[in-house]
């Protein structure tokens, strides 16, 4: 059977700083006169070889250095929404992190008028429909992260809700109760990492203290039974993403990946590429390779792409879930 990368899906978890590509970084620098410790796009794509998350994270902030103009972050964007579109994405809600741009110079209006100008041609250009999700980054303080909500005030009407990114051990979600009970305030929906790095209690306390609706990555909930039978009955969507999971050494390999036993126990996963540039794959290839690694079947598969337009935001616009559904539905797998 052909590889599933065409199959209708909304992608729930991806940083647009993490799609920034190697020949994009090059013309990037080139433009803004930012000198890379790189002799050419084959020896960037060398340095992606991490041995866990915070050496990936160094690497990641570092090359955000070439990120400084509106143009910029346009460019990045709708060089995300191309290759994506091709993967058979329909709709996409988009981190952000405004705290590593803005301290770095770059004010956080030109981060999101930026990203804006693409995602509000999407549509048009791409087929997509998009939302735009601030992260904070939880390794900086909690004062920073109310900061940051604060000046992102004036932008409310272009953002929909807030996530906590960035290294997760030793930073457990309670650290972030005011800024969420903020964002709560304010009417923004709330997603959190929880569970990569970072213990399944981690996840529960996403779950209690900052009242999230979805979990990013969430593998290791499956390292507290009580806590997954509480997912599946309370149907707390997981955004996993395989390929990152093994690039970071989450986990070994592909066939090593929980996503069967996790749907087999009734929760409500989808499949995303976090950070694809660097991961080695867009939201396609993460449905191909855990199609090989798993042995999933078409229905299964069906099932994922499902789930993620069920777990997505759309919820102001719900004529447009039930269209993206029935296109999954639709959708034909060659050979099958």
């Amino acid at each position: 059977m052909p590889l599933p990368s065409g199959l209708p899906k909304a992608e729930l978890h991806l940083h647009i700083e993490g799609t920034l590509e190697p020949e994009l970084a090059f013309a990037l620098a080139a433009r803004n006169g930012v000198t890379l410790p790189y002799a050419d796009t084959t020896a960037l794509r060398e340095a992606y070889r991490f041995s866990d998350l915070q050496s990936f994270l160094d690497l990641y902030y570092g090359l955000m250095a070439v990120l400084r103009t509106a143009q910029d972050f346009t460019d990045l964007a709708d060089a995300y929404l191309e290759r994506a579109a091709a993967q058979g994405v329909r709709h996409a809600e988009i981190f952000f992190d405004p705290q590593a741009h803005t301290a770095r110079g770059v004010p956080l209006g030109t981060v999101v008028e930026g990203l804006g100008a693409s995602l509000d041609r999407a549509e048009e250009r791409f087929g997509i429909s998009t939302r735009l999700i601030l992260c904070f980054l939880r390794d900086e303080s909690a004062e920073s992260a109310l900061a940051t909500l604060e000046a992102a005030k004036p932008y409310l009407d272009r953002i929909t809700g807030v996530g906590l990114d960035s290294a997760e051990v030793g930073h457990p979600p309670a650290k972030f109760r005011a800024v969420y009970e903020e964002a709560a305030r304010l009417g923004l929906r709330r997603v959190a990492h929880a569970g990569e790095e970072g213990p399944a209690a981690y996840v529960r306390e996403a779950l209690d203290v900052l009242g999230v609706e979805r979990i990013d990555h969430g593998l290791r909930c499956m390292e507290d039974p009580s806590l997954v039978e509480r997912l599946a009955r309370e149907r707390v969507p997981l955004t996993l993403c395989p390929l990152s999971n093994v690039r970071l050494r989450v986990i070994g390999t592909l066939a090593d990946h929980p996503l069967r036993e996790m749907m087999t126990a009734g929760l409500l996963v989808t499949v995303n590429s976090d950070d694809p540039a660097y991961f080695g794959g867009y939201a396609g290839d993460n449905f191909d390779g855990v199609r090989d690694a798993l042995g999933l079947a078409p229905e299964q598969l069906r099932e994922l792409a499902r789930n993620s337009f069920v777990a997505s935001f759309l919820d102001d616009d719900e004529p447009r879930r039930e269209r993206y559904l029935a296109e999954v539905e639709a959708y034909e797998f060659d050979g099958a």
